[in-house]
């Protein structure tokens, strides 16, 4: 494990960020995303009879949505240690095999993927 503190202080913001939404929404996971242009976008999990999509799935969309043409880095707060193939792969799509993807405890201490 990390301590966050160590991170880029627009890393620490989009993990706030992603923490603020899990907490703020009551759901097992909150996401962000920073655009190429250092625009954020934020989501909790969605949970629908009929749509269900991670945190990070949701964040990723919202990006796309708004014409984000690459991601500069994505982050999931979750209790679970380890991240999604789904997750990993809608990043990648809009991001590239290089963009970062950090994985915290809901306490915000990064954990190694």
């Amino acid at each position: 494990m990390t301590e966050s503190t160590a991170l880029d202080p627009e890393d620490r913001k989009i993990i706030t960020l992603a923490r603020s939404a899990r907490a703020r929404n009551a759901v097992p996971e909150g996401a962000a995303v920073r655009d190429e242009t250092g625009r954020t976008y934020v989501a909790g999990t969605v949970e629908l009879p009929s749509l269900k999509l991670s945190a990070l799935q949701t964040a990723v969309a919202m990006a796309v949505a708004s014409g984000a043409e690459s991601l500069e880095a994505a982050v999931v707060v979750t209790a679970a240690v380890a991240l999604a193939e789904a997750d990993v792969a809608a990043v990648r799509d809009l991001g590239g095999p290089a963009t970062p993807i950090l994985l915290a405890a809901p306490d915000g201490t990064l954990r190694t993927p």
